[in-house]
């Protein structure tokens, strides 16, 4: 795949993964609009661990206490590390239940349109500004329980739904629950460590048996870009939400959905 095309796709993957604006229906769009060849497995693969890889990071304190959480675990502790790593793994088994039955049914294939992403985006957005103008700012990580995490990790599994923005639509469930916007974004973001690897696990199992040996340096250099996309969205997103609102992003994918539309029904 020429450079440009693999700066393309780590650029749409980094910048947009963790922005409330969807990442997978971005990267659908791409090819459907440009006319780009689809990226492939191997690719996908990549550039989920190049984002994951930023998202670890930036959240490198957070990621720590985690770890240190299932450890804790294991030696039968409880305590606030323990609560977040074990709230992480509650919160990931709805999408992973989710994505395993939309792929028995063969529905992912139905749901990846131009039309879905466009009234997701659209729909799910409205939802995000509802919920950031309305939502009360009262709880912190601290406050995390399990039964939270579960109703985020339902929240989550709407994601499946191209167009919808993972990190969006936690953010939503988070501020409904009262979270503060830099809050909600930091458990989003950190619901997003175990997703993604369950994700590139799913992707990886595609690749066994095959001979990707060529796909080495492709995706290499797209993991590379979008390691440093998403760690310049992250940081950009972080440091805004201390004084913007989500309005940006929301009038954002109210005017892509409704060139979507325009573009599928017109």
């Amino acid at each position: 795949m020429a450079l440009w095309q693999l700066l393309l796709l780590a650029l749409v993957q980094g910048v947009t993964e963790f922005l409330p604006i969807s990442s997978s229906g971005h990267l659908i769009l791409l090819p459907s609009l440009t006319g780009m060849a689809d990226q492939g497995t191997a690719l996908d693969v990549a550039l989920h661990f190049g984002t994951l890889g930023a998202v670890i990071l930036y959240f490198r304190d957070e990621v720590a206490r985690a770890l240190r959480g299932y450890v804790g675990l294991a030696r039968r502790q409880w305590g606030p590390d323990e609560r977040l790593a074990a709230g992480l793994a509650v919160a990931t088994v709805p999408v992973i239940v989710a994505g395993l039955l939309l792929t028995i049914t063969g529905m992912n294939d139905l749901l990846r349109s131009v039309a879905v992403i466009a009234w997701a985006t659209i729909g799910f957005g409205l939802l995000l500004w509802w919920f950031d103008r309305k939502g009360a700012e009262i709880k912190t990580l601290s406050d995390w329980s399990l039964g939270q995490a579960l109703q985020l990790g339902l929240w989550q599994a709407v994601a499946l739904i191209p167009g919808t923005s993972r990190s969006g639509i936690c953010i939503t469930g988070a501020r409904a629950m009262g979270y503060d916007r830099e809050e909600a974004a930091r458990i989003a973001m950190l619901m997003s460590i175990p997703t993604i690897l369950a994700s590139a696990a799913l992707l990886s199992l595609d690749l066994a048996g095959g001979d990707h040996a060529g796909q080495l340096r492709d995706a290499s250099i797209a993991a590379g870009f979008a390691f440093l996309a998403a760690l310049a969205a992250l940081a950009l997103m972080m440091r805004l939400l201390r004084s913007v609102s989500f309005l940006p992003y929301v009038i954002y994918r109210i005017v892509l959905g409704l060139a979507l539309l325009g573009y599928v029904y017109l």
